[in-house]
Order: structure tokens, then sequence, then C-alpha cells
């Protein structure tokens, strides 16, 4: 895992002031120091400058970057963040072709796998991505990014030049780019945030690669495409059938991403998902003679006030049962509070408040002993684990289920603003879009075709939210963290998997819970999904209450420029109590006061100019 940056000209000759532009682009990849604390880099070439920040996980000495590689008197240079899956496929494959190595790294594979395939590139990769080469033969930049994004690109293009880096505070670094917002970046905030429409960068002329596509930017300028889509199809399998290729597809994606040359352990909070993975991940460990290692988290004050499966004896359960090494950890609500500044900045935007806060401060924890995390995300978007799968509101609703009422955000809003930001129309149109995108299946009556839609919303918008949350509280400490559950051979195969299979004998997630039967006991496969970690302690509140509080009483708090000082006033008259979500399953009335002094943060740290 890694930060790369840079910027990229087709139509002038850089090495003209290449010391000037080596400098640019190492200030860039400074700023991304956290991704990769074990090694950096540049390059400069006649037509682009690259910057990369090392996290060494795979080959220590061979892997540096930016790497180079010369094929008939031609340069192919290539910077490079993600994990490739299937290496030692590809690395055969390419050995057949010709191709000699260098190194151990998958960087070499993937950079003579560009070479070998061109743009078609990345779908033979199997893997968390997103790069950029400096392509001589072509004359252009080639930029990728994975299928569900897992792994960020940000770009922007500034006086016809490209400029891109895998986290936006490395593009302000470039002259020119500044944090401007607009009404399309405020409603991204107001509206739809903590999610993010693919592609919006929030800011003002920032875009983002979107999942699932390449870029290639030469003197004719910047053009995408889009390699890798969900398809839909009639499924072919029985149910027994189904389980077994279920089984088989988690195991092997567990096993794939067991490689690496560090220390790696799985996050456990005693869940089906997470126990799964630990269960797959200890075993492979034990037949190579060694022990893994196992993380739970947990809130200061939710023994107390939250108890809704005794998660330590089903953790304990789970960890006796894989003999794991394992660590319980804990935040205070101190911390949590804390870190809401942090987390803001670790994603250069506000986001899930604490519930990116605990993360970013559990990641900090796990990385002082460990480089390499496995966690169960992704499951509950895949095998249809969330409320709004079963519910009738989802189904009627015409809006995204997991945030079906606006109000709750657009009534904080000073009146003026809202009219003008007209949130409503904005969001409606992101849904009808999506929905737009839905790969049809000809004959689904019309319950079945809402569930594929509600499936496509899933993977697509909340998914990707948490896949975004995952890259960036953890690439802030230095850890990686791989995800399993969100190879695409799994998301393909199961989104065409019919609901009766997936939620067989009307048991959540029935399908996955079969698929795990024979490595783990009753309790484990039936346990009811719980908030992991999510503060249950009305402390915290009291604690998020007070600092809005005291934002609200400085008029020149930024924040005063969107809020309306009644509304929120009225919101922190509210009793203690978590409410209604007006964001996912968890997210009510402490989390949207904590999301508004990420907001209130965001604008003040960043100095962002509003451009209406």
């Amino acid at each position: 895992m890694c930060g790369i940056a840079g910027f990229c000209d087709y139509n002038d000759d850089l090495s003209d002031e290449a010391v000037f532009w080596h400098a640019l682009a190492k200030r860039m990849g400074n700023r991304l120091k956290h991704r990769g604390p074990n090694d950096s880099g540049t390059y400069v070439s006649s037509h682009a400058a690259f910057a990369h920040t090392r996290l060494a996980v795979v080959d220590i000495y061979g892997g540096k970057q930016p790497m180079t590689s010369v094929i008939d008197g031609l340069h192919y240079t290539i910077v490079y963040n993600g994990e490739l899956y299937n290496t030692d496929e590809l690395r055969n494959e390419l050995t057949d072709l010709g191709y000699r190595f260098e190194t151990k790294s998958d960087t070499e594979v993937l950079l003579k796998c560009y070479i070998e395939y061109g743009f078609d590139c990345p779908k033979k990769l199997n893997g968390i991505f997103a790069f950029a080469v400096d392509d001589e033969r072509r004359s252009c930049c080639y930029m990728c990014r994975d299928r569900f994004g897992i792994k960020p690109l940000f770009y922007s293009i500034e006086n016809e030049r490209l400029v891109f880096a895998s986290e936006i505070k490395a593009l302000f670094e470039y002259p020119g780019i500044n944090p401007i917002i607009d009404r399309q970046g405020l409603c991204e905030i107001f509206g739809l945030g903590p999610a993010r429409t693919s592609g919006v960068g929030v800011f003002k002329d920032i875009s983002e690669l979107k999942p699932g596509y390449f870029a290639v930017f030469d003197k004719n300028g910047f053009s995408s495409k889009q390699y890798y889509k969900l398809k839909s199809y009639k499924h072919p399998h029985s149910y027994e059938e189904s389980v077994k290729n279920v089984k088989y597809l988690v195991e092997d994606a567990v096993t794939r991403q067991l490689v690496c040359d560090v220390t790696l352990c799985t996050f456990l909070s005693g869940g089906l998902d997470s126990s799964i993975i630990t269960s797959i991940a200890s075993e492979k460990y034990k037949n190579k003679g060694k022990k893994l290692s196992t993380y739970s988290f947990d809130i200061a004050g939710n023994e107390k006030y939250f108890k809704p499966e005794l998660d330590k004896t089903l953790v304990k359960n789970v960890v006796e049962l894989c003999d794991t090494n394992h660590q319980y950890l804990q935040c205070n609500n101190i911390n949590l509070a804390d870190n809401l500044c942090h987390a803001a900045i670790a994603k250069d935007l506000p986001g899930m408040a604490d519930i990116d806060s605990s993360l970013l401060y559990f990641c900090h924890l796990v990385k002082k002993n460990h480089v390499v995390a496995l966690s169960g995300e992704c499951a509950d978007e895949i095998f249809g684990g969330h409320p709004w799968f079963h519910n009738k509101e989802a189904f009627e609703g015409h809006c995204f289920p997991w945030s079906p009422d606006l109000s709750v955000r657009t009534n904080l809003l000073i009146p003026e603003i809202a009219h003008e930001l007209n949130i409503e129309n904005y969001v409606n149109m992101r849904y009808e879009e999506s929905i737009a995108e839905v790969p049809i299946l000809e004959g689904e009556n019309q319950e079945e075709k809402r569930r594929r839609e509600i499936s496509y919303l899933n993977i697509r918008w909340f998914m990707s939210t948490l896949l975004d949350r995952k890259d960036r509280t953890s690439m802030a400490n230095g850890l990686e963290v791989r995800v399993p559950f969100a190879d695409h051979r799994i998301v393909q195969y199961v989104f065409n998997i019919p609901w009766s299979y997936k939620c067989h004998n009307g048991i959540v997630k029935g399908l996955l819970r079969d698929a795990a039967k024979d490595r783990l006991p009753e309790d484990i496969l039936m346990r009811q999904k719980s908030p992991y970690p999510k503060t249950h302690d009305p402390a915290y509140e009291i604690i998020v209450r007070q600092r809005l509080a005291n934002v609200m009483a400085d008029s020149e708090q930024p924040i005063h420029k969107f809020v309306s000082s009644r509304a929120v006033k009225e919101l922190l008259k509210e009793k203690p109590g978590y409410g209604k979500p007006w964001f996912g399953q968890f997210m009510a009335g402490p989390q949207l006061m904590a999301y508004l002094l990420q907001i209130n943060y965001w604008l003040r740290k960043y100095e962002i100019e509003i451009k209406l």
C-alpha cells in the first residue's frame, strides 16, 4: 500500500526545468507520507513528474517506486498503490510470453502486464489498485482504478495539465488548485454525505477516477472509459451448488489476501463475517506452523449501556476455536470525540463521524504491532444483511434506502441556503442516475427488479462509503486493511443469486451462513448484526453536544454561513437519546452533532472558499 501523486503534460517538455518539477512532485508526495512511511521516490521525464510514498508489504527491498521498465528502447514508468492477489499467475503468464523479472514485487508484474496488454490490462487483475503509467510508446499517461474503488485516486486538470493523487490534500500542493466549494459540493456534503457521488471530488474542479474505469491523458487531453461493470444474468446453479461456490470463492479470496512479507492480523468482532475470515486465515497459518493475531474493538461504557449478544463472549469463543493471539482494544469517549477532527483530515472531507474516528483510533493501536489486516466489511452489502433489503419502506421508497428522510439535514440549513441548494432535487437526480445504471434482467417481476436495484445501490454507494472509510482511517496510520468480501468474483456471482437463496429459509444472509457451517459453531453462525464499533454511552453525546454548543456560540466559526442557529439550538435541546438514524443504521442524533463538528472543522482547517 502506498500513496501516489504526480502531473503530466504531453504538449510541454518538463525536462527543461526538471529540478523545479522534481521538487513540486516531492512536495505532493510528502503530503501522503502517512500512506507510505517506509520509503519514497520521485521521477521526472520529458512529460511527467511522479511521486511515491511506500508502505512495504511485498518484496521489501525490490519493490521501490517509481519503477521503470525499458522495452525496445521505450520507457514505461509506474506509480502504484495497491496489492495484486493473482501476482503468481500473471508472472507465470508473462514469463511464458518472454518477459523476465528482476524483483518479486507485484509492482513489476503490474507494469509488465500493462506493457503487454495495454489499456486492457485491468481485466487481467485480481486485486485492489490505483496506478499511473508514463507511457513513452504511446506518449500518454494511463491511470486506472480497481473495480469497486477500494483504493482512491483523484485528479484535476490545471492549465491543460493533468494533476493526480491518492488523496485530495496532495492536489492542493499544486499551484492553482485550491480548496473551493460550489453548489454541487455543498449538496454532496449536506445532502448525500457522508456518502459521495462516484467521480465527484466535492471540491470544485476536482474529480475522482470512478471505480472500474481507466483514463488516458495525452496531447489531445483527458478521456476515461469503463472497463468493468456488474452484469445481470439468470443464476445457473441450485442452492446447494451456490453454497459450494460461495464457500470456494470466499476461501480463495481470503487465502490470496494473506500473501505478504510483513506481520498480518484480522479484525474480529465475533460476528459472522469477521469470524469466517478469521477461521480461514487461522487455518492457513496453522498449516504453516504460525499463529494468527486478531483484534476486537469496543467503546468504553458499552458494556453498561449496550449488550446485544455479549460480544466479548462470542469473540472469546472464536479465539478459542481458532487458537489466535487476541487483543481487546478499547476507545474512550474523549478519544472518540477528539479524533473527529483527525478523521476529517484523513478523508479530506467530513465523514461517518465517530464511526470514522473510532476506526481511526483503533487502526493507530493495531499499527503498533501489525502492517496488514483483513476485515469483514462488504458482506452485508453483497449478501443482503442491512434492514433496507427487507423492509417495506425501502421497496416503496424512491430514495437511497439508507437515508430516506432528508428533512433531518435540510431543516438545519439557513432557509436562503436551503432554497439556493435545492438539495432534494440534487439527491433525487443522483438517485435517478444510479437507478438508470442498474443492469436489467429480462423477465424479473417488480419485487425482484427492486431487490436488484437495492443491491446495486448498496454496492455502488453504501459499500463505496465503507471502503473509503476503511482506506482513509487505516492508511492515515500506515496500516493496510484488505477486504476479502469485496473480491470482484464474489460480488459478481452473488449479485445474481436469487433472493430466496441469499435469504434462505427467511434467514438474513442464510446463504453465507450455510457456506460457513463447517467452520463456525451455531452461536456465531446465527448471531444477529450489531453495531461495530459504535458508542452507546450517553457521556459521548454530552461531549459532542457541548462542543457543538461552543461552536454555535462563536459567531466567527464558518459553519454559521450554512446552518441555522435556531435549528441547531433545537437539536441541542433534545433530550439525550439516539433517535431515528439519518444515515445508515446507526448514525442518529449524536452522530449528526458530530458530523456538524466535522463540517465546521473541515471548513476552517482547509480555509475553504465558497462560490455559489
